[in-house]
């Protein structure tokens, strides 16, 4: 892994205020568990069939640890959706929904501000979330997802994957989340993409009670038996106490990123603004 000397920083700083924080978050008058769970029974069951999926942000940025130039600094931003299929809830609770998430890499700073790469990721799920006890314990989720570039020649880059993710909610405050996938490696010109973008992933996400304030790091492990892993560390800061529109910071470190570039390293720093769903995003 080539991590700097402050990412280990941060993320020990990361832990301290997740603790810290939601303790102190506990005067606010936040909803008990009761409400809590309660509010995500309903959002399971009535929420809008159309809605966000994950994260939807726009942020610019560069490199960390170099000068930044026209050529290494861009924005990226990511669109993700999520419709679902069933109307009423299937045995179990579960219930069947698209996805689509389309991340672009756009080079604003050069000559005619052109798209870097954009990447394509539709995917058909099947989620079943799991209550116990009057608590929300979590959710799993299978789902065949395909990624791609959209270019053709020897620009072109595709996979398809069969997922299995797992979330649950420790408490208000604490998220944990993995997910692995056997991949279906169809791009002619990214066959050793597992060595770069990853076979499997795990991460957690913090939130003060109040939500205001949030901490979520993610790790992709590459393939191989070394600690070889792609760090993404986020923070967002809501702007406005009752919207769901947040300030953002993300780092990035490794492979993988992008398609187009997946076996070229990236060490990035952006911010910019994040639209979250309701609850939890997904990873």
């Amino acid at each position: 892994m080539r991590f700097p000397k402050i990412f280990f920083s941060i993320l020990t700083a990361i832990l301290l205020l997740g603790i810290y924080l939601p303790a102190k978050g506990q005067i606010l008058g936040v909803p008990n568990q009761t409400e809590f769970t309660d509010s995500l029974k309903k959002e399971f069951k009535h929420a809008p069939y159309f809605g966000l999926y994950k994260d939807n942000y726009f942020t610019v940025g560069t490199v960390v640890g170099a000068r930044p130039t026209k050529h290494n600094s861009d924005v990226k931003f990511q669109i993700s959706i999520a419709q679902r299929i069933t109307k009423t809830t299937l045995p179990l609770n579960s219930y069947l929904f698209l996805a689509f998430t389309m991340k672009t890499m756009w080079n604003v700073f050069e000559k005619s501000m052109p798209m870097r790469d954009l990447n394509f990721n539709p995917g058909i799920g099947w989620s079943f979330p799991f209550f116990s006890k009057g608590r929300y314990a979590g959710k799993f989720t299978l789902m065949i997802e395909h990624e791609s570039n959209g270019r053709d020649s020897i620009q072109s880059r595709s996979w398809n994957k069969i997922s299995f993710a797992a979330s649950t909610m420790v408490n208000e405050w604490l998220m944990v989340h993995s997910k692995f996938w056997i991949p279906i490696v169809d791009g002619e010109h990214n066959r050793d993409i597992l060595k770069y973008s990853g076979i499997f992933q795990g991460g957690f996400a913090v939130t003060t009670p109040n939500k205001k304030f949030g901490w979520a790091l993610t790790l992709v492990k590459r393939k191989g038996w070394n600690l070889n892993f792609n760090t993404i560390l986020e923070f967002n800061w809501k702007i406005f106490p009752h919207d769901n529109q947040y300030f953002f910071a993300q780092y990035y470190n490794g492979y993988g990123e992008n398609m187009l570039d997946y076996n070229v390293f990236h060490s990035r720093l952006r911010v910019g603004i994040v639209i979250k769903p309701t609850f939890f995003s997904e990873f």
